[in-house]
């Protein structure tokens, strides 16, 4: 089938790192015509669209306390609400919840139930919702059974500042950090980080350097405050990553394993487009979930164009001609797409 007609709404930013100039001429190759959207001007001037990929977070985000963005996913919501026939890739609501660590990190802990054929889990964590005395956080650290040391992570999971992290190694260190934020165990895992990126029905795992182990339980060291870009990026060089030549290395994550973990997220993400990081526990070699990702970087994947142009295809050939199928058409306008109020 020709003449079909695919949008990309992507900061510029995210078009650069991607090509997408590159990816629109292997699309042209095939009959499907890439339109680089401006959330600037009219969509309906721009239109039509058989499908639209995007990735929204910076607009979803913004749209908390800006007037401007509020009315940028407004428009754009109305626009999909009003073409039921169009596919989104993703869908909005699905993406929001990814970019809240409070929403995210209860999918993942909802993996050790379904997944639990597999030894897949994720680490104990807990919400610290607002500013609270050290003595509150400490309390509810120990009522979750958490164990030092402990990685704080922000509640949202977009932008330069959710990569700033921090390790938290005895009680009183607690004082450290700042809500709203998460508050996860540390799992020793051998300095080795996999990505796996999802590109709809195909999966890839790309290693990458991560944080050394720790000794478990508190000691009273400072806290360490670190870019999770910088420690994990394929060409990181940290002390934070670096290991004695005695550690042996944990073994690759299983295959079989990892695939039945994407087969679940995606159906419980409704997504297509997405990234998770996976570690092995150095101890039990459990296979353990630390985050989600909308729509990553997807660096390492030599396949990714020809995986996505795939999966563009196999959505827009199974979607029958005049069968108006509503795409996220139920999802909420404006800001409270994302509201991190309590």
């Amino acid at each position: 089938m020709s003449g079909r007609r695919v949008g990309f709404c992507l900061s510029t930013k995210k078009r650069q790192r991607m090509n997408l100039s590159a990816f629109a001429e292997l699309c042209g190759s095939r009959g499907i015509e890439v339109i680089e959207i401006d959330l600037g001007q009219p969509l309906e001037t721009q239109g039509p669209f058989h499908l639209i990929v995007h990735k929204l977070s910076d607009v979803i985000v913004e749209a908390e306390h800006e007037s401007q963005s509020q009315l940028l996913l407004a428009n754009f919501q109305s626009y999909v609400s009003a073409h039921p026939s169009m596919i989104l890739l993703d869908p909005l609501p699905a993406m929001t919840q990814l970019l809240d660590r409070f929403a995210s990190y209860k999918i993942m802990s909802r993996l050790h139930n379904s997944l639990r054929d597999w030894c897949i889990c994720s680490p104990l964590y807990v919400e610290i919702h607002r500013a609270s005395d050290l003595s509150s956080i400490q309390e509810a650290v120990e009522t979750r059974g958490l164990s030092f040391p402990l990685i704080c992570k922000t509640r949202v999971a977009h932008g330069s500042l959710s990569h700033e992290m921090s390790l938290v190694f005895f009680p009183g260190a607690l004082a450290d950090v700042r809500p709203p934020c998460i508050l996860q165990s540390f799992v020793s895992h051998g300095a080795v980080l996999h990505k796996v990126f999802v590109v709809g029905d195909q999966h890839f795992n790309v290693e990458r350097p991560s944080l050394k182990n720790f000794p478990s339980g508190p000691c009273e060291r400072k806290t360490i405050f670190f870019n999770s870009h910088e420690v994990s990026k394929p060409e990181s060089s940290s002390q934070l990553t670096a290991l004695d030549e005695q550690t042996p290395r944990p073994p690759p994550p299983s295959p079989e394993a990892l695939r039945a973990l994407v087969r679940e997220l995606r159906v419980q993400l409704g997504m297509a487009l997405f990234g998770v990081d996976v570690i092995l526990n150095i101890h039990t070699h459990t296979l353990t979930v630390i985050d989600i990702n909308v729509f990553p970087g997807y660096e390492g994947v030599p396949l990714f164009f020809s995986s996505l142009l795939s999966h563009i295809e196999s959505v827009l050939d199974s979607r029958t001609p005049g069968a108006a199928q509503p795409v996220c058409s139920s999802a909420p306008q404006g800001p409270d797409l994302f509201s991190i109020s309590e």
